[in-house]
């Protein structure tokens, strides 16, 4: 999963990609926010209905972390990253 940089965006959001293909289109984009409150929506997926509620359920589950690591790169801040289980 990778934070999106793009400040022109109107909603916060990450992308997904496969392992190994990071420099490829992502897998899946998925907004964590709407209007500043925890709103976690599938944007485009090219992945299964199964792969897709695992991702909702994983970013609803560690979404402070990830809203977290957010702020910290669009202010310029180190992020850090951590493996999330299914």
């Amino acid at each position: 999963m990778a934070i999106s940089l793009d400040k022109n965006d109107n909603r916060r959001h990450v992308h997904v990609f496969y392992k190994g293909k990071r420099h490829q289109h992502s897998a899946a984009k998925i907004w964590i926010e709407k209007n500043g409150e925890p709103c976690v929506e599938i944007a485009e997926s090219v992945l299964s209905a199964k792969d897709n509620e695992m991702l909702v359920a994983a970013i609803n589950r560690h979404w402070d972390f990830i809203n977290e690591q957010i702020t910290r790169a669009f202010n310029g801040e180190k992020t850090i990253s951590i493996n999330i289980e299914q």
